[in-house]
């Protein structure tokens, strides 16, 4: 496979990677209403609550800034500029964290019962694959393979 094919299949996967952000923030919305937050973190202390809503508020800031990140920079992380490899590395790191923790602290009996559940449940899961594994090739194919 040739060096500018290799790029054409990583500029349209950045792209993928990018919209997944997206729409992993659109599931994330749905996360107060669909598991309760109203009712369940009345029972929380005002601070544990507060703690709460600004951890989600960090990690949709996160979410969006990788998304953005992904497409301003897409030109910088196709030719593997060493900040963008960075970054490449650093959100291969992030997504990779989620799915161990999900398959390693999360039980199946800790998910909400339902259908809708299941199906969210292992769409998200491949999305974050999705994203762990394009960023992990990025990150390697520019700074192990590429210059070989």
């Amino acid at each position: 496979m040739t060096t500018s094919a290799i790029e054409g299949f990583f500029g349209l996967d950045l792209w993928f990677a990018a919209a997944g952000h997206f729409v992993i923030l659109a599931a994330s919305f749905q996360v107060p209403y669909r598991l309760s937050w109203k009712k369940d973190l009345q029972h929380l202390m005002p601070f544990n609550r507060k703690l709460l809503w600004v951890q989600s508020g960090f990690t949709v800031i996160t979410i969006v800034a990788f998304g953005t990140l992904t497409l301003v920079l897409q030109a910088e992380l196709l030719r593997g500029d060493r900040a963008a490899m960075g970054l490449a590395a650093f959100i291969g790191a992030y997504w990779t964290a989620r799915v161990i923790v999900d398959g390693v602290y999360f039980s199946h009996a800790d998910w909400p019962k339902g259908k809708h559940f299941v199906i969210g449940h292992a769409l998200l899961t491949t999305l974050f694959c999705f994203l762990a594994v394009s960023y992990w090739s990025l990150f390697v194919w520019n700074v192990w393979v590429r210059n070989r």
